[in-house]
């Protein structure tokens, strides 16, 4: 894959491999010739670095220009004050993956945090009405699921509400859903705690922590592929441009 990185945004254009960190030079051409332009839009779950947004890019064809814009420790209300949904907005999507719930949660702060009922779905239910009027199709995907297990080797389940928060707007709207919380937490259910930490993302500068919210390059893969397949299922027209199916 060539990349390069465009106003915080990481751009790929699949060919192979990932998406790198680095600047590098992209032909003109190859962007034009891109049929289709994806945008995601979320937080750190989702992001490059940490989250399943590069793995998603990785397993998506040739005709596909992948942008991501999922931005660490952002909500479903910090993602547009900050500036950020506008900026998602002018790259003219023709699909926008749209993901949030892990920073709305009660604890993050009044500039992040958002109720499920109430305040989430008027958030996500606005992202979805603003995409269809500026010419994207919003595809929902709900939040990953933590990787957190309790004494009895049970998994933790932290996002039940904010999920089906999505799903209710997808209902309401029309809008297709992923359900990355369903797919993911399926696939969790059979792990145990050790297993599933073979999945986390490691700070180098903090070795030591333990990081059972992000992924590090397996566990992006591994949920990529989730959401790629779900794409198959939720935007039939995308189906070919898909190269992970079940």
């Amino acid at each position: 894959m060539y990349g390069r990185w465009l106003s915080g945004v990481c751009v790929g254009v699949l060919m192979a491999g990932g998406c790198a960190l680095a600047q590098q030079v992209i032909d003109d051409k190859t962007v034009a010739s891109k049929t289709q332009r994806i945008v995601l839009v979320g937080d750190s779950t989702m992001n490059h670095s940490t989250g399943w947004g590069s793995g998603f890019c990785d397993d998506l064809a040739g005709d596909v220009e992948c942008m991501n814009s999922a931005r660490n420790g952002r909500s479903s209300k910090s993602y547009r004050t900050d500036g950020l949904w506008a900026r998602a907005l002018a790259l003219k999507p023709n699909y926008m993956l749209i993901s949030f719930g892990a920073n709305d949660t009660p604890g993050k702060g009044p500039e992040r945090e958002t109720d499920p009922k109430t305040t989430f779905y008027a958030n996500m239910k606005a992202y979805v009405m603003e995409a269809r009027a500026a010419g994207a199709t919003p595809v929902l995907v709900t939040p990953m699921e933590s990787r957190k297990y309790d004494k009895d080797g049970k998994l933790v389940h932290s996002l039940d509400g904010y999920a089906e928060a999505i799903r209710k707007v997808g209902a309401d709207t029309g809008a297709p859903v992923i359900d990355l919380y369903a797919k993911s937490t399926e696939y969790l259910e059979t792990l145990t705690q050790e297993q599933a930490d073979e999945l986390d993302h490691v700070d180098p500068t903090m070795p030591k922590v333990v990081d059972r919210t992000h992924l590090n390059r397996k566990g992006s893969a591994m949920f990529g592929a989730l959401v790629a397949e779900g794409l198959t299922t939720a935007v039939p027209g995308l189906a070919k441009s898909v190269r992970v199916q079940q």
